[in-house]
Order: C-alpha cells, then sequence, then structure tokens
C-alpha cells in the first residue's frame, strides 16, 4: 500500500487560505480546514450523536441496497472514494463487489486516512489499496485505470452540501471527466423541517461546536496564531431562502487576532463563516448532475425521504 501524495502549491494552505479568509468581507474560510487529524476525529464523533441523522439515515440505505448497487457497479471496478475519511460506508459496497480491481481513496488528511487504509487492508487482504493523498476539490491524479473494469466514484455523507453551487458544479464536471464511461454513486441530503436541521448541527453534547471551534485550535497550534481559546463561540442556523445549514465562529467580544505578524480586528457578533451544508431536493440535483455532464439514473431514498443516495452515469 503505497500512497500516492500530492502537495499544495506554496501560495496554497491553510496560513495564506486563513489570511484570505481574515482579510475579506464577509469572513469565510473553506470547511475543509476542519480535517487535521484532530477534526477528523471529532467528526467520526459526530456521526454517531443521535442528533445527527445523515449519518445512520445513509448507512441504512446502503445496508439495503448494497447487492443492488455492487451490481451496477459491475465485476472489476476500481471504486475512488471523494473525501473518503474513516472508511466506514465503502465496507459496506466493498462486501459486496465482484472481483474489484483496487480501491482508491482520496482525503486531504494523510494520517487519518493511512490509518483508515490499515484497518480495511486487515479486513479485506485481497484488495489492492491505492490511497490518494490530496485535496479532492482541487484537481489531482488517480492511479492508472483498469483494463477491463470501469472506474466507479463514492462520494457519501452529502459533502457535496458543503460546495457553493458553483463550486459543486465545478466538482461534479472534474468527477465526470475522471470516471467517464464510469458511474458516481453519492449521497445527497434532501430538504426538510428546520428544527431536524438545526439540532443534527447544534447536538446536546457540544461536539459539533468542538468540530467548529477546531479550526481556531489547529491555527493555534500549526500556525502559533494569538487566538483567545474562550473569544469565539459556535453558531450554526438554517438559512431558508438559500435552503443550507451555515455554520460561523462568532466573536464574543471586540478583540485582536494575530497571524504571521498581522493583526485582524474582530467587533463583538462578527463572524468567521466556516461551513455552508445544502439541501436539495431529489429534482434540483438531478438538475445539476445533469449540467455537469452526468446522466441521473437510480435513486434511493429512506422512508421519511430525509436522504437520497444518486447513481449517475458518466458518458464516455
Amino acid at each position: 500500500m503505497k500512497p500516492l501524495l500530492q502537495l499544495v502549491p506554496d501560495d496554497e494552505g491553510f496560513a495564506p487560505d486563513l489570511h484570505r479568509a481574515l482579510r475579506q468581507r464577509p469572513r469565510t474560510i473553506s470547511p475543509k480546514y476542519f480535517y487535521d487529524e484532530a477534526g477528523s476525529a471529532l467528526f467520526e464523533r459526530i456521526c454517531e450523536l443521535p442528533e445527527y441523522y445523515p449519518t445512520r439515515t445513509e448507512l441504512a440505505l446502503l445496508q439495503r441496497h448494497a447487492p443492488e448497487m455492487a451490481t451496477l457497479i459491475g465485476p472489476g471496478a476500481q471504486l475512488v472514494e471523494y473525501g473518503a475519511g474513516a472508511l466506514r460506508k465503502v465496507r459496506l459496497l466493498l462486501a459486496h463487489l465482484n472481483a474489484p480491481h483496487s480501491f482508491v481513496p482520496v482525503d486531504i488528511s494523510g494520517p487519518h486516512l493511512l490509518g483508515a487504509c490499515r484497518t480495511l487492508q486487515a479486513e479485506f487482504p485481497a484488495l489492492a489499496l491505492q490511497p490518494v493523498i490530496a485535496d479532492f476539490t482541487r484537481p489531482h491524479d488517480l492511479p492508472a485505470r483498469p483494463a477491463l473494469g470501469r472506474r466507479i466514484g463514492f462520494f457519501p455523507g452529502s459533502s457535496i452540501g458543503n460546495f457553493a453551487p458553483e463550486q459543486a458544479l465545478d466538482f461534479l464536471r472534474m468527477a465526470a471527466q475522471q470516471l467517464r464511461g464510469g458511474a458516481l454513486l453519492i449521497g445527497v441530503d434532501l430538504i426538510k423541517e428546520p428544527a431536524l436541521l438545526h439540532a443534527a448541527y447544534n447536538d446536546a453534547a457540544g461536539v459539533t461546536a468542538a468540530f467548529n471551534l477546531n479550526i481556531l485550535a489547529r491555527a493555534r497550534q500549526e500556525l502559533d496564531a494569538q487566538i483567545d481559546p474562550e473569544g469565539f463561540a459556535h453558531s450554526a442556523f438554517y438559512n431558508a431562502p438559500l435552503q443550507r445549514i451555515e455554520m460561523h465562529l462568532q466573536s464574543r467580544r471586540r478583540q485582536q487576532l494575530r497571524l504571521e505578524h498581522r493583526v485582524y480586528e474582530f467587533e463583538a457578533g462578527e463572524t468567521l463563516h466556516t461551513e455552508n451544508s445544502y439541501k436539495f431536493s431529489i429534482e434540483g440535483f438531478q438538475a445539476l448532475a445533469s449540467k455537469a455532464g452526468f446522466k441521473a439514473a437510480t435513486v434511493w431514498t429512506d422512508e421519511r425521504d430525509w436522504f437520497s443516495l444518486h447513481w449517475l452515469q458518466a458518458p464516455d
């Protein structure tokens, strides 16, 4: 198991992106910076929370329909998982695949990914594992395609909702090119009652708050940023007109944040916008996928229509 490591250019990365976020108005930063080793572990805890319905609902769909999905994937496939994380959900697919060519998990958090790969390899010793440590939201290389089987993408968790609409379209276009001749199996969270959404992102145990605040902890540890750890609070709410959950770090008072000899002022109540989680209708998401070059096909949903899994064909 030899990982393919793809470094970001010098003008990209956490420090330059954080400077850009702090200079602009409104202040916003990519949620990919949640996922250092500590953040990845916190997200796995979020997935176990009683309020957080997406993980258990999607897992139930995969458990119920994995044999059908495996038939669609076909024999000898190369399975590529974007934003692979702990590799929990893909196990349900791998258990039903017919002689897969290889599994290619792509994730930005190298230590977390490689640890998950070692565990997965012990469970599937015959599986060819080819991890790629890269930012999957940007152009990246993949191992060579199989000679006979197709390349199939797997993007669970409704992570597509973290992208702004134009970014979601860009990602889907990139995936359609990488997967041409194959398909993408993607999880999509559906529009539902605001109270359910609010509870999912404001859990009673405070794990989501710790996950959000971990960006600041990471800035202190990795970049030696001077930030009062008690100076910001977790804020998450449903923006109904835009059909998205927004997560922010809200300044509790007027204060300064110092980063690499630069000082940034925060007024009381001012925020750093850390994540969006867009919710979709089935028809709305299929229209977006079609615009990106996919052909919408099978859709699986739970009995309450809270979550969906889409099979999108990528024409050759």
